[in-house]
């Protein structure tokens, strides 16, 4: 999955959980939950493409026992210093990109993996990538292949339609993120 997806069905994820309990997300939520949602990957792909200190760009950051720690950190830290919201957007981010990564797999290619999830009792599989850069460019163009195929192309409505519900949703939810974006990206003389 990209991240892009990651961020999109994690963004709907969080607003449907706030929606039901009658709110909508606030812009630190929005922020974390879109940090949540991209963490695995910026976990593993760095230390196993970049550093190889991990077997595999789906292990540490993809384990099932990380994500738990993760949110039951997030929770204990929540507790002692301030109401438990966040708990929830780090939750709902990070388990969206698993379950994200198990499902794009099994829809794209027809193949459920699910042992990076076990990550360590299940031994990851080694990533044979000595350059990340060649890497990326040759999974981007794996995809634009795959796009030119009659699923591919389905695959690319479904994809938009996705992205487009997110980001309408975003904006029906008053575009939460967008003011501490525009203050941390503006320039010193602007504050």
């Amino acid at each position: 999955m990209w991240p892009w997806d990651h961020v999109a069905v994690a963004y709907i994820a969080y607003s449907a959980y706030a929606r039901a309990r009658g709110r909508r997300p606030s812009a630190t939520t929005a922020v974390v939950v879109v940090i949540a949602a991209i963490a695995p990957d910026m976990i593993d792909k760095p230390l196993s493409w970049w550093l190889a200190v991990l077997p595999s760009s789906r292990s540490l950051g993809h384990s099932a026992f990380t994500a738990a720690g993760v949110v039951a950190v997030t929770g204990a830290v929540q507790r002692r210093v301030g109401p438990a919201g966040l708990t929830p957007a780090v939750a709902i981010g990070y388990a969206s990109h698993l379950l994200g990564d198990v499902a794009y797999p099994l829809v794209v290619k027809g193949s459920l993996r699910v042992e990076f999830l076990l990550w360590p009792l299940v031994p990851a599989v080694a990533d044979s990538t000595p350059d990340p850069f060649t890497h990326v460019s040759e999974l981007f163009a794996a995809f634009l292949g795959y796009l030119s195929t009659p699923a591919g192309t389905a695959y690319l409505v479904l994809d938009l339609v996705l992205l487009l519900g997110a980001a309408a949703l975003w904006f029906s939810d008053g575009a939460p993120g967008v003011g501490p974006l525009r203050y941390w990206t503006a320039s010193s003389g602007e504050r």
